[in-house]
């Protein structure tokens, strides 16, 4: 089963779009706190498993963490576990949206 990408250029696209999207980050909260995409909701990837409830099964979802690593996890759990088909990585995470699309965004 492949895990489904998105670009930083195709989710900018698609929010340019006024698409309904859920963002999900999860990253920790003081990584968070120092950067965001705009509209984001922060579920730290340790407390998933229990929140699991917050993530919307009717419109797509988007995860996000620095690099993609830790997003492609809670992807892959997601999708072995609840079955979730609606689900997008974010590639290269928030560190590609800062350096290909948001330069307002800090990288750290």
């Amino acid at each position: 089963m492949s895990l489904p990408e998105l670009t930083p250029e195709q989710l900018r696209d698609r929010l340019a779009a006024g698409e309904t999207l859920q963002l999900v980050d999860v990253r920790q909260p003081e990584e968070f706190e120092y950067c965001r995409i705009e509209g984001s909701q922060l579920i730290p990837l340790g407390e998933l498993a229990r929140r699991t409830d917050e993530i919307c099964e009717d419109q797509p979802v988007v995860l996000i963490c620095h690099h993609g690593v830790r997003s492609m996890q809670a992807l892959a759990y997601l999708q072995h576990r609840h079955g979730r088909q609606n689900l997008l990585n974010l590639r290269g995470g928030i560190h590609a949206w800062s350096v290909k699309v948001d330069p307002t965004v800090p990288v750290y």
